[in-house]
C-alpha cells in the first residue's frame, strides 16, 4: 500500500532547459503504469491516466463526468463562491449538449473556412505594424495576443477596444495560484461585461454570435446569465489558447531552425496544416490535464476505478506516447500527428478547434515568410514561461530581425 506521503504531487514540474517537454516525473509514471495516484493541492488523490488509448477511452465514456461540482472531481484550484461562471464546458449531457448546440454553427469547418481572408488581413496588418515599428519587440503583446483577440471579438461582437480589460480578467481566472476571491472577482467582472453586451444586442441585434444568443434569450431558450456565461467561455477560450500557441510555437520553431526553414520555404498548404497538427501535439498548452470524475465503477488498464474517483487525463504525455507517436520527443513537421488529443476527445472536445487551426495555419504560413530573419532578442533561458496557470505558454517573447 502506497502512503499518501509517497504519492507524487500534481501538476508536476518541467525540467529546467526543457520547456517544451512534459515533466520528467509524469513521463516516468507513463513508462511504469497506465494509472497512478497523484496528490492535488487539497490533499485528494485522483488517478493520473498516463497513456493515449486509455485517455481516449475514458474521455469518450459516458460513465465519467465533467461536472466540476460533483464530489470527487479533481478541481485544479479552489472553486470561487457562486460557481465557476464558465458554462457548458464543465457540464454533462443533456444540458451540455443543449447549450453547446446553440453556439456550434459559427465554428463549423465551412463557416470558419469563409473567415480565412479576414484572418489573413488581420495577420498581414499586424505584421505591417511590426515591420514599421521599433525592434526588438515583444511578440506576445504586439502579435500573438492581438491576432486571436481581434478574430474572436469580430465573431462574438465584442468591441476590441475593451481587449485590455478582458485579457487581464482572463489572466486572473486561469492563473492556478490566484486566490478564490480574485478568481471570483474576475469571473463576475467578465460576466457583468458580457451581460451588458447581451442587453445591448437584445435592443440592437447584429449578425454576430452574441446577437444570436440574445435572440435565444428573447425566445426564452436561455437566461441572460447563461448567455453571459457562454460569452465568457468563448471569449477566454477564443484568445488565450491560440495566443499561447502562436508565441510558444514560434519559440519552438526558432529553437528548431531546420523545421522553421522547412515551413518558411514551402508554399504547400498540406505541409502548413501538418505543421499545425505537429506543433499542437508537441507543445500541449493545456498542461493541467483534462479532469473528470467516475460516476460508477470502471475497469480500465487492469485497474478498477471506483465511483467518485477523480481522473486526470494528462494530454501532454498522451501526445508523447511512444505506442502512438514514435520518437515523440522530436519535433517533425512532416509527421502525421492528426490523432493528437490537444483538443480533447469525445463530446467535450474543443468546439473552436476549426477556428484555432485556421488562425494557426495563417500565422505559421505568413509570419516567418514575411519576416525571414525573425530571431530571439534574448537568451532562451531568460524567457518567462507560464508554469503557474492552466494554459501554458510564455509571458513575453522578445524578438528582432
Amino acid at each position: 500500500m502506497t502512503s499518501t506521503a509517497e504519492i507524487p504531487e500534481f501538476p508536476m514540474t518541467r525540467a529546467a532547459g526543457c520547456p517544451f517537454d512534459p515533466p520528467p516525473a509524469a513521463r516516468a509514471l507513463q513508462e511504469e503504469t497506465p494509472l497512478a495516484r497523484v496528490r492535488l493541492w487539497d490533499g485528494s488523490t485522483p488517478w493520473l491516466v498516463t497513456r493515449y488509448a486509455d485517455q481516449r477511452a475514458l474521455l469518450a465514456d459516458p460513465r465519467v463526468s465533467a461536472d466540476i461540482t460533483r464530489p470527487g472531481y479533481p478541481s485544479p484550484a479552489p472553486l470561487p463562491k457562486g460557481g465557476t461562471g464558465i458554462g457548458f464546458i464543465l457540464m454533462d449531457n443533456p444540458e451540455h449538449a443543449r447549450l453547446r448546440k446553440m453556439v456550434t454553427a459559427p465554428f463549423t469547418i465551412r463557416r470558419v473556412a469563409a473567415m480565412r481572408p479576414a484572418v489573413q488581413k488581420i495577420v498581414d496588418d499586424l505584421i505591417d505594424e511590426l515591420l514599421a515599428g521599433p525592434k526588438p519587440v515583444d511578440l506576445v503583446e504586439a502579435f500573438a495576443l492581438p491576432v486571436p483577440s481581434l478574430v474572436i471579438c469580430e465573431l462574438l461582437g465584442v468591441p476590441y477596444a475593451d481587449h485590455g480589460f478582458f485579457q487581464e480578467s482572463s489572466k486572473v481566472i486561469i492563473r492556478r495560484d490566484a486566490r478564490p476571491e480574485e478568481r471570483a472577482a474576475g469571473h463576475q467582472a467578465l460576466i457583468g461585461y458580457l451581460d451588458r453586451l447581451v442587453g445591448e444586442k437584445l435592443e440592437h441585434p447584429t449578425g454576430d454570435l452574441l446577437s444570436g444568443l440574445a435572440g435565444r434569450v428573447a425566445a426564452g431558450e436561455l437566461t441572460r446569465v447563461e448567455a453571459a456565461q457562454m460569452g465568457v467561455l468563448l471569449l477566454i477560450a477564443g484568445h488565450e489558447t491560440t495566443a499561447n500557441m502562436i508565441a510558444l510555437g514560434t519559440l519552438a520553431l526558432l529553437e528548431h531552425p531546420d523545421q522553421l526553414a522547412l515551413l518558411r520555404e514551402s508554399d504547400d498548404p498540406a505541409l502548413v496544416a501538418s505543421a499545425v497538427e505537429e506543433l499542437l501535439r508537441y507543445l500541449n498548452i493545456t498542461h493541467n490535464g483534462r479532469r473528470r470524475v467516475a460516476l460508477e465503477d470502471i475497469e480500465i488498464a487492469g485497474e478498477t476505478v471506483r465511483a467518485g474517483d477523480g481522473l486526470i487525463m494528462a494530454n501532454d504525455i498522451a501526445n508523447r506516447d511512444p505506442d502512438v507517436f514514435p520518437d515523440g520527443d522530436r519535433l517533425d513537421l512532416t509527421r502525421d500527428a492528426h490523432r493528437h488529443v490537444a483538443f480533447g476527445f469525445g463530446v467535450h472536445q474543443c468546439l473552436g478547434q476549426p477556428l484555432a487551426r485556421l488562425e494557426l495555419q495563417v500565422v505559421y504560413s505568413t509570419l516567418y515568410r514575411r519576416i525571414p530573419a525573425l530571431a530571439l532578442a534574448t537568451e532562451p533561458g531568460k524567457i518567462p514561461f507560464k508554469h503557474d496557470g492552466s494554459v501554458y505558454g510564455v509571458y513575453e517573447l522578445p524578438v528582432t530581425w
